[in-house]
């Protein structure tokens, strides 16, 4: 291998772990606003999910990434190290402002910037692209009324039960922890396998192996432990932004939204579609607040965050091509 290459893998391993870190909030937010865990013990509890998704959805989601988002003549080391740059620049910048966005689009806007500033729109292929942009939709309204349906029947159940309040939270703080795994699991099935895809491409520019090889087993285990280890770290400033300035959450609403957004994601993940893990469980918390009084819902925050979803592929592409076209270009 060149130098490029291994610092290269070297920064995808440093996008993934930044992803678990940035994306930590995601997972455990809800779990630490309804005091189910502590913070420290929900980040662990988190990782070690993130990880044991290893064993579940196998590599659908890489291949499309590896494959589906460029053409293979703009596949070099210099397009990917662009990319994965202006893919950090833009999670660190919004991690530093709080705001919950999609690594996942960072990722593909970056890559995708850097191959237009090495020879044009051309290189795109708009097919995979577009499947990206629809999912970019679906995913939050997905989240969003699957979180409403939940909570519906939740509600419908309860009153029927005529259970103490004391006694619903205490089962419901149990529950909230098998959600938040399924969660968790889907976080690490679905983000873990885009930077697999990306580290697919790279070994594939650099002529280390075909593109009709399967993706090597240490990438595998690399992806996960590195996400693994980024979520252990946690994103505490977004933490804030996605359990309680959204809206209120009780251990009920909690199950209610992670269950809705695992479901949600595990289901994509099976069919081999990239997607936002901050899209789907900001829609499942909408949902569920929304269902309790939507007024408790507070828009004004939903719409900063939507205003970070809209901008992140454009701004991760913008970064990544200055990055090419500054040096990336001269490293052929």
């Amino acid at each position: 291998m060149t130098p490029l290459i291994i610092i290269a893998i070297v920064l995808a391993l440093a996008f993934d772990f930044v992803n678990g870190f940035h994306d930590a909030a995601n997972s455990i937010a809800t779990v630490v606003s309804t005091r189910v865990l502590s913070p420290r013990l929900a980040v662990a509890w988190a990782a070690f999910f993130n990880f044991v998704a290893v064993f579940t959805f196998g590599v659908s989601v890489a291949m499309v990434v590896g494959k589906g988002v460029v053409h293979t003549e703009a596949i070099t080391v210099p397009v990917i190290f662009c990319g994965l740059l202006g893919a950090i620049t833009w999670n660190l910048l919004t991690w530093w402002l709080g705001l919950p966005s999609s690594s996942s689009h960072a990722l593909v806007g970056g890559y995708a910037g850097a191959a237009v500033a090495f020879g044009g729109l051309d290189k795109l292929m708009y097919s995979g692209l577009i499947k990206i942009a629809i999912f970019i939709v679906l995913s939050p309204i997905i989240g969003m009324l699957l979180g409403m349906l939940n909570q519906t029947i939740v509600n419908f159940v309860v009153s029927r039960l005529k259970t103490q309040p004391q006694v619903l939270n205490k089962v419901f703080k149990r529950l909230q922890l098998v959600s938040s795994a399924i969660f968790s699991i889907s976080h690490g099935t679905n983000d873990a396998q885009k930077t697999m895809g990306i580290l697919f491409a790279l070994l594939v520019a650099g002529k280390e192996m075909q593109i009709t090889d399967p993706i090597p087993l240490w990438v595998i285990i690399s992806c996960y432990v590195m996400i693994a280890c980024g979520t252990l770290t946690g994103g505490f400033r977004i933490i804030k932004t996605m359990g309680s300035k959204l809206t209120k959450l009780n251990p009920m609403n909690g199950f209610c939204a992670e269950f809705g957004g695992g479901v949600t994601i595990l289901a994509v993940s099976h069919l081999g579609i990239p997607v936002s893990t901050t899209h789907t469980i900001t829609g499942a918390i909408i949902g569920v607040g929304a269902v309790n009084r939507a007024r408790s819902v507070r828009w004004l925050v939903a719409s900063r965050i939507v205003w970070a979803w809209v901008l992140t592929i454009p701004i991760s592409a913008l970064f990544a091509a200055l990055c090419y076209l500054t040096f990336g270009r001269f490293l052929h």
